[in-house]
């Protein structure tokens, strides 16, 4: 039986790198093995040894040995990424043969399928460090959290990062809408409700709207459709695995969809108005935010009149940003600004953040510069 492949593991001509190594003889193991890197959109190389010369065993970005292979494979140099494939599930001896050829991990079909399935995506699609992730949720109504969540990501993009928006408030109307593209052409949530397991990180970027050099995921103008967790988890971690900067408009609630994209969260953005209804709002969100993500930080906008509840109830009118960020026992990253002449700019095709000089940009400018990006994670 002919078995394909590529025969080094080098990156292929459309920016995939290479797929992952197979030795084996078993053909029963060899033909799930290669059910599995064809669910996965990876092209093995299959061996019955260690590959001699250049390329081969220390190249491949991935390494699956069969358990009749563990033999041929012990004298072989030890290196990372090293995995001992079996369907005993009952052999205690394979974790000995594991320790003895390197290997990084034992899997065991089928039980394992769907672990190995997404390893291998991830080698296919050369993975490397995950996107740095910003959520940002308002702690009320009217905060300005999404003209704050698309002057991120207009300001990451404008920088060279690569970056896509989440719209992850079905009620919330539309990012597209606050960039100027409802009409752009690509996928919106509705196409995506029904994900299961794994979405490509290629696939899904492609299939966006591109907008002010940024791809966005945001909703159509029909029904609000509920998106089921597995799909959120799914979407968020394809996402993520482009690299570069995710950021995330959340809603106020936190159902088990919202949860789902917390957990991928690297920094979540309350912004909260310098109002006294405004921030007793806000600790509840904080509160249920909380439970999920470890790091949420303060960005206070001005509210309605720019002072706190514009007359003093309960003593409290008058308190400034860091009297906000003391309230709700959060860290303070700034007062947002006002930008005059935004809604008009918007209006106009100009979306948050667009205007480089503008008060906005400063800000998002200045938020990225003390938050780098391969300093939390992301990668550019």
């Amino acid at each position: 039986m002919a078995r394909v492949i590529t025969r080094d593991g080098s990156a292929s001509s459309d920016g995939r790198q290479g797929g992952p190594l197979i030795v084996t003889e078993d053909e029963d193991l060899l033909d799930d093995l290669l059910r599995l890197c064809a669910a996965a959109g990876a092209r093995p190389e299959v061996r019955h040894g260690v590959p001699e010369g250049r390329g081969g065993w220390d190249a491949a970005p991935l390494v699956l040995v069969g358990d009749d292979a563990v033999d041929r494979v012990r004298g072989a140099g030890r290196r990372r990424g090293v995995v001992l494939v079996g369907r005993d599930q009952d052999d205690s001896g394979v974790w000995q043969r594991a320790v003895e050829i390197g290997a990084d991990h034992v899997l065991v079909l089928p039980d394992g399928e769907r672990w190995l399935v997404d390893r291998i995506a991830d080698v296919a699609e050369g993975v490397g460090r995950p996107a740095l992730t910003v959520g940002v949720i308002g702690g009320s109504g009217g905060a300005g959290a999404s003209t704050l969540a698309c002057a991120l990501a207009v300001t990451a993009a404008r920088a060279g990062r690569r970056t896509m928006l989440v719209d992850a408030d079905p009620l919330g109307g539309g990012l597209d809408v606050l960039l100027g593209g409802e009409a752009a052409d690509g996928l919106r949530w509705p196409a995506f409700a029904q994900s299961r397991g794994r979405v490509g990180g290629g696939a899904l970027e492609e299939s966006l709207p591109e907008l002010h050099a940024l791809r966005v995921l945001s909703w159509d103008r029909g029904d609000a459709v509920v998106i089921p967790p597995e799909a959120m988890r799914a979407v968020i971690a394809a996402a993520r695995r482009r690299g570069g900067v995710v950021v995330v408009d959340l809603p106020r609630r936190v159902d088990e969809g919202v949860a789902e994209a917390l957990a991928q969260v690297d920094l979540g953005l309350l912004v909260v108005p310098a109002e006294l209804r405004a921030v007793a709002g806000a600790r509840r969100v904080a509160s249920a935010v909380g439970m999920v993500l470890r790091d949420l930080r303060v960005v206070v906008g001005s509210g309605g009149t720019g002072r706190a509840g514009g007359g003093g109830l309960d003593g409290l009118g008058g308190f400034d940003a860091e009297e906000v960020a003391r309230l709700l026992g959060l860290p303070l990253v700034g007062e947002l600004p006002r930008e005059a002449g935004l809604p008009g700019a918007m209006a106009a095709g100009m979306p948050p953040g667009g205007a480089a000089r503008g008060p906005l940009a400063r800000f998002c400018t200045a938020f990225w510069e003390r938050v780098p990006v391969d300093a939390t994670g992301g990668g550019s």
